[in-house]
């Protein structure tokens, strides 16, 4: 019931609100009263459900995120850019987003008298591909230099500055900006844009024909909806009524069930009627590949800004093992996981139109099958000896 309070109590914020998870979380707020403002540079592909407002803009203009934050009394800064794929590749966007977005967020806060701030950031401020098992918020962050990719490195820098902000003093006079940063896994759920169309391309053109990495490397996800629980419960962790236990704070979330990362993927390949590979890889060989790919991808990005099959840092993400208690997490916020699997997803692709058809007819076949077979019949009737006939000499 005070969580329910401290939600009602505030207009709400959610930058990168066009989003999948900033969407969803929009829903969530909005179903228990709250007021929810979605400001990103483009609206939900979704529709808006009455009384939510979207307001267009960009975090790395300041007059935007300036005007979007007054009269608020919590953000959520989901925001980014370059978490997978060719974004990665984009070093100067992925600056201006991650860190120039984030800092005018927080001046943002500060000059409007905004009380409450929850980040969005990542497993990948601690982690750059060395194993980790069931690490907690004790570690600290990886030397900036040793991250192998700039979204990583940028969302470590924005975690930083967002927890030095804590406590910072409001220009209104009204109190301190409260501030804490949540570090999700890799997000999963039915309507998920980033991560799974991209997998499930890679099955239906037959590309996904290996795995890679030890069998018994364990990985993690969350699911949306656990993401957007813990989201709910950060905010009000910062509020007065729960004493602003989570200010200054940092929390790994996650569905809490480690997973080989392949495995975890099997009921999606397998529900859509695909074959799950059999070859298994070493995770050397295919971070080389990798690596020889964004060397290219910089090479000829400006004339071709291909796809990359993988980058170098969603190889170690997949293929090494790194996972992290929930502990803190459960005893400051409450967070408490839901279990979840991949049913609503394989049915939501489903829905789409994808997966493996069965064989049907087709009009195309059948003039292909019916002009090879007179062609067949045409070059067997051409080696038979002609009979029953007879010519006259001609003299």
């Amino acid at each position: 019931m005070e969580q329910q309070d401290c939600i009602l109590a505030h207009k709400y914020l959610i930058t990168g609100g066009g989003g999948y998870f900033g969407y969803r979380l929009a829903c969530a707020l909005h179903r228990k009263g709250a007021r929810v403002i979605l400001f990103d540079v483009r609206p939900p592909n979704q529709p808006m459900p009455e009384g939510m407002v979207f307001k267009q803009g960009d975090v790395r203009e300041f007059a935007q995120v300036e005007e979007a934050t007054r009269g608020v009394g919590c953000v959520f800064h989901v925001a980014s850019y370059g978490m997978s794929g060719r974004e990665q590749l984009n070093r100067g966007l992925i600056e201006e987003v991650n860190i120039r977005g984030t800092e005018h967020v927080i001046t943002a806060c500060v000059a409007n008298g905004v009380p409450r701030l929850v980040y969005t950031s990542t497993f990948n401020v601690v982690f750059g591909g060395q194993v980790i098992e069931n690490g907690d918020e004790s570690l600290p962050y990886l030397p900036l230099h040793l991250h192998p990719d700039h979204y990583s490195r940028t969302k470590s820098q924005a975690e930083m500055a967002v927890l030095k902000a804590n406590a910072a003093r409001l220009q209104d006079g009204s109190g301190l900006l409260r501030t804490c940063a949540l570090r999700p896994a890799g997000i999963y759920g039915p309507g998920e844009q980033r991560h799974l169309p991209r997998i499930v391309g890679y099955i239906e053109k037959g590309i996904f024909k290996f795995v890679y990495g030890e069998a018994s490397s364990r990985v993690e996800f969350v699911h949306v909806d656990n993401l957007v629980s813990a989201h709910e419960r950060a905010a009000a962790a910062l509020s007065p009524e729960k004493h602003h236990r989570a200010a200054g704070q940092a929390y790994f979330i996650s569905d809490g069930r480690p997973v080989n990362n392949f495995e975890f993927f099997r009921p999606l390949v397998e529900g859509l009627g695909y074959s799950f590979p059999k070859v298994r890889l070493p995770v050397s060989l295919i971070y080389l590949v990798a690596f020889l790919t964004e060397m290219v991808h910089c090479i000829v990005g400006h004339v071709y800004n291909f796809q990359p099959l993988l980058t170098r840092t969603e190889v170690y993400k997949t293929g090494v093992t790194h996972y992290f208690s929930l502990e803190k997490a459960k005893q400051e916020l409450g967070y408490e996981p839901k279990e979840y699997n991949l049913d609503e997803v394989v049915q939501w692709f489903k829905s789409k139109g994808h997966g493996r058809k069965p064989p049907g007819f087709s009009y195309k076949s059948l003039i292909r099958d019916t002009l090879l077979i007179i062609a067949f019949v045409a070059a067997v009737l051409s080696c038979l000896p002609v009979v029953g006939t007879s010519f006259p000499d001609i003299p």
